[in-house]
C-alpha cells in the first residue's frame, strides 16, 4: 500500500481546510519544504500536494515551491489544484511530478481529461470529489448534478493511472474516511484508487491495508498527522517498499 502525506499551499503556507471551506482553515507553522523534508527524512515514498491557490485562480501560483520540493528531496509527488490546460498538465511534468491530479477541468470537460491521458501517458489522476454523492467542482464551490459512480463509468477506459477518491464532507474531520463509497468506486475503477477524507487513526490505516484486493491503491493522511494523533514512524511501517 502507497501513503501520502498531504500538504496542501496556500498563501506559501501548509494549510488544512474542513470539508473544502476556505473560510474554515487551520493554518501550521512549518513552510511547505519543512514539511516536505519531515516526511522524507521518515521514509516515505510519496507525497500529495495541492495548490489551494491554483484551485481558486486556475492558475499555478505555488509551482516554484513544489518544483524546489521535488528537486531538492528526490521524492515522487502528485499534485493537483486548479489544472486546466495542457500548458499547466506540461509544467507540472517538466518540473518532475510523478502524477498530475485532475479534478475540476477533467469533470466539466470529460474530452480534456481524454486528451491529457492520450498525451501523458501515465502520468494523469483524476480527482473525484464529492459531497452527498455528487461531484463538486471549482475550489469545491460549486456541486454538479452527477455521481462520481456515473461520472467513472463514462470515462473509464480513457486511461487515467490513478483515481483519487474523496468525500468532502469527511475531509479535515478526522470522523473516518467514506470507505463504502470508496469501494464502490474502486469496482467500477479501471484503475487503482486512493483513500482520501477523513483519516483519524493508525487502526483506520490498516483497515484500509486490507483493501488491496478491491482495487486500492493507498490513502492520503493529511491533518491528523499535522495534529499528532498519528505517528510518522508507525504510519512509514505500514508503507510497502
Amino acid at each position: 500500500m502507497k501513503i501520502f502525506p498531504a500538504i496542501d499551499i496556500k498563501d506559501k503556507k501548509c494549510v488544512r481546510l474542513l470539508r473544502g471551506n476556505f473560510n474554515n482553515q487551520t493554518t501550521y507553522e512549518q513552510s511547505p519544504f519543512d514539511q516536505a523534508s519531515k516526511y522524507k527524512d521518515a521514509g516515505f515514498l510519496n507525497l500529495h500536494m495541492v495548490d489551494l491557490d491554483g484551485a481558486l485562480t486556475g492558475e499555478l501560483i505555488n509551482l516554484e515551491i513544489i518544483e524546489n520540493i521535488i528537486k531538492k528531496l528526490n521524492i515522487s509527488i502528485e499534485v493537483g489544484g486548479g489544472i486546466r490546460s495542457m500548458d499547466k498538465v506540461q509544467a507540472y511534468i517538466d518540473i518532475g511530478a510523478d502524477k498530475v491530479i485532475l479534478g475540476s477541468a477533467a469533470i466539466k470537460d470529460p474530452d480534456f481529461l481524454r486528451q491529457a491521458c492520450d498525451r501523458f501517458k501515465n502520468k494523469i489522476a483524476l480527482g473525484l470529489d464529492a459531497k452527498k454523492g455528487k461531484l463538486s467542482v471549482s475550489g469545491w464551490k460549486e456541486t454538479i448534478d452527477q455521481t462520481a459512480e456515473d461520472y467513472l463509468r463514462n470515462v473509464n477506459e480513457y486511461g487515467f493511472s490513478r483515481v483519487i477518491y474523496t468525500d468532502i464532507d469527511r475531509d479535515g474531520t478526522k470522523t473516518e474516511p467514506n470507505l463504502e463509497e470508496t469501494i464502490n468506486i474502486a469496482k467500477i475503477s479501471s484503475s487503482p484508487v486512493v483513500v482520501s477524507g477523513g483519516i483519524a487513526s493508525i487502526e483506520t490505516i490498516k483497515k484500509i491495508k486490507t483493501l488491496n484486493k478491491l482495487n486500492i491503491e493507498g490513502v492520503i493522511v493529511g491533518k491528523a498527522i499535522y495534529d499528532g494523533d498519528i505517528d510518522l514512524n508507525k504510519l512509514r511501517e505500514l508503507e510497502d517498499a
